[in-house]
């Protein structure tokens, strides 16, 4: 990997010419452009040469490498048009020197801003989707003009990223710097470490723009891992024509991405030879990521109702077959435990696998925040080489702090982890907080961190010091997306301040409701909470065949979201079907974990292939949204097993 921190560069506008500047060392090598990389409005004329001796340069304009029949370059260069410009030097038709690269980007207007910027032109191929695309990519210091000096200029791969926030108007994107091969060029970004994989997040669901960054800074100072970020206003260009107005994207934060890395997550590196031990023991980095984990996932061995989901590893990558066995065996070892009668013992327990201070600490950020996805995705943790099993780092907060809505995450009272879902992607957090001891470390921890970073002057400051940068750029940003008096954007539940000032009140209020609950003798100020679910030793007697309870999660107006929970009896069963009829207004409109069918108001909903055979005493759940008009009284519902 080639590590190399960017210059500051200048520009060409029109006819007004600036001195010449090398650009970022990676790029240029043994070709010097008269113009550097950076934009410019009208036109650009550039001129190359090289030091080498007896060289005859050949570009191109296609993003592909020059070869020896490549146009030999003659006179200055004249582009109208977004360009990325790639030379080489050629000796008796042989490549000779290393090729250069400059990036010109064409505009029709200037605009001065006092965020920093990310301008990233696509050349033309459309909005990026799942794959990365060539794209001229540069970051502007601020206080920033699109007509300075970039104080980054690079080739990158940019595509989309993220699951539902993939579909809003206002994307995110997977940001990776380029070399001249294509590999990964590290460069420093606004401050932070030099690095080629970056994460562009675009707060839409948070109209305080300022959840993620609130989190991140906390968890920070709270000893968490977490990714160093900074706000920029963004602009995507996807069209052939020149950079205009109507490119700008709003407000976002350029984030460092998680990975195994000096400056970011600095484990142990695990290289493909590391097959035995001591070398296989780490680092790993693995999350769970219900409904969206990607290869490679671990597998887990036992019973559908106590098994983990969804459990995908993020380092190493790749991941060879000795490594992901080691780690599976590891993890399935440490996941029986927490299923058996031993798991709290103070020696052989769960203390003999995690480190206890870093899950207390997340279960603390998990419901201060109420993160819609909490405990169950983006839900990191790492195991360095000879240590143990540690929670975090923090990664994605936007349906936190009131917004959301889909598991009672909107509600300033209540517990996250006890929000369950099915399949079940990660318990060992609900059956830590059955264990006295632990929820004792979890209340002098409270205790501790309510005298510091979060106590309410503390917490107060923290939205404080975050808001009053964003301003003029928070204007900006709902002028291009209004949607600030919107109750629910995408699938989500939003507050409807219709400032963003007022939204940010609203993020300060909910958060001093919720601290204040978790100080009560409900919360972090009384006994141990109760279990959802009864220790996995001692089920309740159930009655053979199967049983079917219906709640509802979430309501809101003309709509809810419900969950039902298939038990089996005292024998095993190999399916289910679950029947009832609505009798108060409602409809059924999205499911998951069953098959559904509908007539009229009769609902019928079948076991699906992964979830059809219980053990005796075992349970599954389903879930669904739906409509009501009337009333949203629970229905009588009939279990039957197969």
């Amino acid at each position: 990997m080639f590590r190399a921190a960017a210059t500051a560069l200048a520009v060409i506008l029109v006819t007004v010419m600036s001195p010449p500047v090398r650009a970022a060392a990676d790029l240029s090598d043994d070709i010097v452009f008269s113009v550097p990389s950076g934009t410019f409005q009208g036109e650009v004329n550039v001129s190359l040469s090289t030091a080498i001796s007896g060289a005859q340069i050949r570009y191109t304009t296609n993003g592909q490498l020059p070869t020896a029949s490549s146009t030999a370059y003659g006179a200055p260069l004249r582009f109208t048009a977004t360009t990325q410009l790639r030379a080489r030097a050629f000796v008796d038709g042989a490549a000779t020197g290393e090729p250069g690269t400059a990036l010109y980007i064409a505009r029709s207007f200037n605009a001065s801003h006092d965020l920093p910027l990310v301008v990233v032109d696509a050349y033309g191929q459309g909005k990026p989707g799942r794959e990365y695309v060539d794209a001229a990519t540069m970051v502007f210091n601020a206080p920033a003009s699109l007509g300075s000096a970039p104080a980054v200029a690079t080739r990158a791969g940019v595509r989309l990223r993220g699951q539902s926030s993939s579909t809003f108007e206002k994307a995110p994107y997977r940001l990776e710097f380029w070399d001249n091969a294509n590999e990964d060029a590290d460069h420093a970004v606004l401050g932070m470490p030099a690095d080629s994989d970056w994460v562009l997040r675009g707060p839409f669901t948070d109209k305080s723009l300022i959840r993620d960054a609130f989190v991140y800074g906390l968890g920070r100072d709270m000893g968490i891992p977490a990714p160093r970020f900074a706000f920029v206003e963004f602009y995507l260009n996807t069209d052939a024509s020149p950079l205009t107005a109507s490119d700008y994207q709003g407000v976002y934060m350029i984030v460092e991405t998680i990975k195994n890395s000096k400056d970011r997550l600095d484990l142990k590196q695990l290289e493909e030879e590391d097959t035995t031990l001591p070398k296989i023991q780490g680092g790993y980095i693995f999350k769970f990521e219900w409904m969206a984990a990607e290869e490679p996932i671990l597998p887990c061995t036992g019973p559908a109702s106590t098994c983990w989901n969804y459990l995908e590893v993020e380092d190493p990558s790749p991941l060879n077959t000795q490594q992901r066995t080691w780690l599976t065996q590891h993890l399935q070892q440490f996941h029986d435990l927490m299923h058996s009668p031993g798991y709290a013992d103070p020696q052989t327990g769960y203390r003999a696998w995690i480190d206890v201070g870093s899950f207390v600490n997340q279960l603390i950020v998990y419901e201060v925040s109420r993160e819609m996805d909490a405990y169950v995705r983006s839900a990191y943790f790492h195991k360095d080489r000879e240590t143990k099993i540690f929670a975090g780092p923090l990664w994605d907060y936007d349906l936190s702090f009131g917004v959301g809505g889909y598991f009672n995450n909107t509600q300033t009272a209540g517990w996250q982890y006890q929000q369950t879902r099915q399949p079940q992607a990660n318990d060992w957090f609900q059956i830590l907080m059955r264990d006295p001891a632990f929820v004792a470390d979890v209340k002098a921890r409270w205790r501790e961190l309510r005298q510091g970073v979060l106590s309410n002057a503390s917490l107060n400051a923290r939205i404080d010091s975050l808001a009053a940068p964003l301003t003029n750029a928070a204007q900006r940003n709902f002028q291009r997306w209004p949607n600030l008096s919107s109750p629910q954007v995408g699938f989500f539940q939003t507050p409807t301040a219709p400032t963003w000032q007022g939204q940010v009140q609203a993020m300060r209020t909910w958060l001093t409701q919720r601290v204040s609950w978790l100080d009560s003798a409900a919360g972090f100020g009384g006994g141990t909470p109760a279990p959802t679910t009864p220790p996995p030793t001692t089920p309740p007697p159930v009655p053979s065949g199967c049983t079917a309870t219906y709640s509802v999660t979430s309501q809101w107006t003309g709509g809810f979201q419900a969950e039902v929970r298939v038990a089996a009896g005292s024998a095993p069963i190999s399916g289910w079907t679950v029947t009832w009829t609505f009798a108060n207004g409602q409809s059924l409109s999205q499911a998951w974990n069953a098959t559904v069918t509908i007539s009229g108001t009769a609902v019928t909903a079948r076991n699906v292939s992964y979830n059809g055979a219980l053990g005796a005493g075992a349970s599954t759940t389903f879930g669904f949204i739906g409509s009501w008009t009337g009333s949203n009284g629970v229905p009588a519902l009939t279990c039957a097993s197969t």
